[in-house]
């Protein structure tokens, strides 16, 4: 399955250097807002430390690692969903996404204007909530109208439906985005045709400055209170630090430069574990001598459903999986032995398939 997010902010928060790291597609950097008038689109691949091991038991010809897509749409400003600046057309790639990363400025700088003229982070969150919550605001009311008719009626389940969709309006009407309401599960049927903008879930990058990526500062404190109650992730990073981590070509050259910041790993690493913790994706593995490959499914998926990633006919025709722990693979070294070893588990429809599994589907169509 594919997996795409779409970085938003307001103009020269630090967002299309952000993506100039992330990706090998380059966005034009500019310090004036909207550089990006059409939205760019990089394919990221999925650091997986387990991909290496995988190579170097099976020695296959290729090597496919699983895919991130970043999508990095145009600058939003106050009255966006009002039609002003790029407005609708940022509104409509928006909807194409499965996640939103919201990047948010947390850095004095005062070569690069800010659009408010001084930096608050709470300010840039809000401008972006309330332009999305007015056009999901305009889709609800749009619903209402029509349903309402319906409910008059005597129509059961349209007095349902228009119950759920009042409880939506309330809560954008406050000031909240639709992921924040107070629902019932069967609330969101009501709203599932209409692909709210807030409801999606939401990652807030902190943008620093190279000497706050440790500990943050007091922009990203204020933007960890403004959030806490949409129990979202905010990750610290530093754009520009990892547009420089992103010239570098050498493994350990790399880990050279981050050591000196006192970094483990990029923030590109942190930001992929943290939009899948948000979707709540695991990955798992094919292994042959013709290619290793990792898969990405949603966790609590059933094994027919991780088939049906590699191809519908797996799906359909499922008959079993086989499967075995990386741990027995990393200790028996080949397949071969881990069958000799009864350390590979037949696995029918009902298996949930698990974080790191190595799989091998028999199917019959």
């Amino acid at each position: 399955m594919g997996l795409k997010c779409g970085i938003v902010g307001l103009p020269n928060v630090g967002k299309s250097t952000l993506f100039n790291a992330l990706s090998s597609a380059k966005a034009e950097a500019a310090n004036f807002p909207f550089c990006t008038i059409e939205p760019n689109i990089g394919v990221v691949t999925v650091p997986d430390h387990r991909l290496k091991v995988l190579e170097e038991l099976v020695n296959p010809q290729k090597v496919i690692p699983t895919v991130i897509e970043f999508v990095d749409i145009a600058g939003l400003v106050k009255g966006a969903s009002k039609g002003e600046g790029l407005g609708n057309k940022f509104l409509a790639n928006i909807r194409e996404v499965d996640a939103v990363i919201h990047v948010v400025r947390c850095f004095d700088d005062d070569n690069v204007v800010h659009v408010a003229g001084s930096v608050d982070p709470i300010f840039d969150k809000e401008v972006i909530d309330s332009e999305l919550q007015f056009k999901d605001l305009e889709s609800i009311e749009k619903k209402i109208q029509r349903i309402e008719k319906i409910a008059k009626s005597g129509d059961a389940k349209a007095k349902k439906e228009l119950a759920s969709l009042l409880k939506f309006k309330e809560g954008l009407q406050s000031g909240k985005n639709a992921r924040a309401v107070e629902i019932e599960d069967e609330d969101m049927e009501a709203v599932k045709d209409l692909h709210l903008l807030t409801i999606k879930p939401v990652l807030y990058v902190a943008n620093v400055d190279e000497g706050s990526i440790q500990k943050g500062n007091a922009y990203v404190e204020k933007l960890k209170e403004e959030v806490a109650e949409e129990n979202a992730e905010v990750v610290i990073l530093c754009a520009a630090l990892e547009a420089q981590i992103a010239e570098f070509d050498d493994e350990e050259e790399k880990q050279m430069f981050l050591s000196e910041y006192g970094l483990e790993e990029s923030g590109l690493n942190r930001l992929i574990s943290a939009a899948y913790k948000l979707l709540n994706l695991i990955t798992y593995f094919t292994a042959g001598v013709q290619e290793v490959r990792a898969w990405t499914i949603r966790r609590g998926w059933k094994a027919p459903a991780a088939a049906g990633v590699i191809h519908s006919d797996f799906e359909r025709g499922f008959i079993k999986a086989e499967v075995i722990k990386l741990q027995d693979y990393k200790q028996h070294k080949t397949e071969a032995a881990c069958r000799e070893n009864g350390k590979i588990a037949i696995e029918g429809k009902e298996y949930v398939v698990q974080d790191g599994d190595i799989m091998h589907f028999r199917f019959n169509v």
